[in-house]
């Protein structure tokens, strides 16, 4: 069994911030493989279902991101997991926008959800780290998190989504390399190989053939003509 975590803030105020990405991710997988509808349970909203052969719960903590650990140990514990059972989805500001990595184990940046699953799980848990890209400065970082996706943003937070749902049976199953895969494939899909020909004008019509000119008379030729 997995128990899979998207990390971010209860309520209608923050669903559609860049802090939740987390959220959005698990809703993603839930929606396209036939979860089970969420309900409340271990301080948070839980969904059940499979992905490929495994048996997965998907977990929203409601304790607010710098909390989520207390919900993620006592799902934990109920279900008897190891942290190695354990994927969380969170933001990352280190990457930019679209751009995701798989990491397992590590420390937690200052972000205070993983701060938060280190105190109450432990630091061997698999991270999916969500690139929201950087404001640019450290006393923006708060606001920026907190504030919803732009509109421009869109296109990319969908592909980034549909990739991961794509690939969520690669992941649950521990195959990092073909989760990355079906994100890429999503996010940064394959040029075609082939250049399309030019296309060709219409054929130049063909010259007329020049009438075909006599051979040269000879000086004997000519005057044996004068006397004809």
């Amino acid at each position: 069994m997995k128990l899979i975590v998207g990390l971010g803030n209860p309520g209608r105020k923050y669903a559609a911030n860049r802090h939740n990405i987390g959220f959005m991710a698990v809703d993603r997988i839930a929606a396209d493989h036939g979860f089970t509808p969420w309900r409340a349970k271990f301080q948070g909203q839980i969904a059940e279902g499979r992905l490929g052969h495994e048996k997965v719960i998907l977990l929203k903590p409601e304790t607010f991101m710098n909390l989520s650990g207390q919900s993620v140990g006592e799902a934990m514990r109920f279900f008897k997991l190891d942290p190695q059972d354990v994927i969380v989805f969170h933001d990352e500001l280190d990457l930019a926008p679209g751009k995701l990595r798989v990491k397992q184990g590590g420390g937690h940046a200052g972000h205070n959800g993983l701060r938060s699953m280190h105190a109450h799980v432990g630091p061997d848990f698999t991270r999916v780290r969500l690139g929201i890209g950087h404001p640019g400065r450290k006393e923006l970082v708060s606001g920026y998190v907190l504030h919803d996706f732009a509109q421009s943003d869109r296109d990319w937070l969908d592909d980034l989504l549909r990739g991961i749902s794509d690939g969520a049976a690669a992941l649950a199953e521990g195959d990092g390399g073909r989760f990355m895969n079906a994100v890429a494939l999503r996010t940064a899909p394959p040029r075609s190989s082939t250049t399309p020909k030019p296309e060709r004008g219409p054929e130049p019509a063909p010259k007329p053939e020049a009438e075909p000119r006599e051979p040269p008379r000879s000086a004997l030729q000519k005057l044996v003509d004068r006397f004809r």
